[in-house]
């Protein structure tokens, strides 16, 4: 018996198109999925990561939707910059649906960092957004809020954008780890995705992410300001046994917006929830993006309804 799942072939043998746009001098990859014309979802992964971290949610999103993964600035593919904002990563979002071509009112998903980054673009952007999907993401109050970034100057280090060369490609792809740590449900997933983070350098192999991605990046005490704000619709997706600190403050989310706030887990995850359940949080976030779309066709639905009837 294979020890891979039915899925994860599948989601490989799925025809995708690599893509590239370039965003205040820095290149920035993507993949897309899918027809143009149907709605579209854009994907954003978390730190240290890179669009490969949706490789086996996109396609099951594709049959109805456009769908976009891209490589954030300082990660995957895509260049690195001198210093990061949220402003800046926001308009990476919003220039790949475009380049993309997912349309009007693309919905944006964001997994653990990628949820302030969505957050971010749903401050610059929301308007433009047809909804925001946090992954493993939540937004806590202030006076419980701890910076992740600016770590320059709050740890008092000079910015370094070294990482570990391993002269053996196979030592790397042995040192890769699930971060914070998790059990690994799918061993082929994570040999995959270990692959897909390394770089060959003079000397050997390397990580591909950006070191100094967090040395001046400030996140800021005033997200949960930001999520009040927000002008589009949102929803919160968690691992029901996350250990992530960033996906704590769930509760929050739902108390400040009455309970309303669509926020569930999915049963048997960790913080990498697309790499344990793939297909349940695909299909989580399909059901919450064809819910949207029925909501903003509500009056053309009740048309063609009653033209049935008469």
């Amino acid at each position: 018996m294979s020890e891979s799942p039915f899925w994860f072939q599948r989601a490989l043998d799925t025809p995708s198109t690599p893509g590239d746009v370039e965003v205040a001098g820095a290149n920035i990859h993507f993949e897309t999925w899918g027809e143009v014309g149907n709605p579209g979802i854009a994907l954003i992964h978390g730190s240290n990561a890179h669009l490969e971290w949706w490789r086996f949610v996109a396609p099951f999103l594709a049959d109805q939707f456009r769908v976009v993964a891209l490589d954030s600035s300082g990660n995957g593919d895509s260049g690195w910059r001198e210093k990061y904002t949220g402003e800046l990563l926001a308009a990476e979002v919003i220039a790949v649906c475009e380049a993309a071509e997912l349309g009007p009112k693309p919905v944006i998903a964001g997994h653990s960092f990628g949820g302030f980054t969505v957050l971010e673009t749903g401050h610059f952007h929301g308007s433009s957004l047809g909804g925001i999907i946090f992954l493993d993401f939540t937004v806590a109050p202030p006076e419980q809020y701890m910076e992740w970034g600016m770590r320059a100057e709050r740890e008092g280090v000079a910015p370094s954008r070294g990482t570990r060369v391993y002269e053996d490609k196979a030592v790397a792809l042995g040192r890769f780890r699930y971060v914070p740590e998790q059990p690994v449900v799918h061993p082929a997933v994570r040999d995959y995705i270990a692959e897909k983070s390394l770089r060959e350098v003079e000397g050997g192999w390397t990580w591909k992410f950006d070191p100094c991605l967090f040395d001046y990046l400030e996140m800021g005490i005033d997200q949960q300001d930001k999520f009040a704000r927000l002008p589009c619709r949102s929803a919160v997706i968690l691992g029901e046994d996350s250990q992530d600190e960033g996906a704590f403050f769930a509760q929050n989310m739902s108390d400040i917006t009455a309970g309303k706030l669509p926020v569930f887990k999915i049963p048997g995850t960790y913080h990498h929830l697309t790499f344990d359940e793939p297909l349940a949080v695909a299909m989580a976030m399909k059901a919450l993006c064809l819910d949207w779309l029925r909501e903003d066709g509500a009056e053309k639905m009740a048309a063609a309804l009653q033209t049935t009837l008469d």
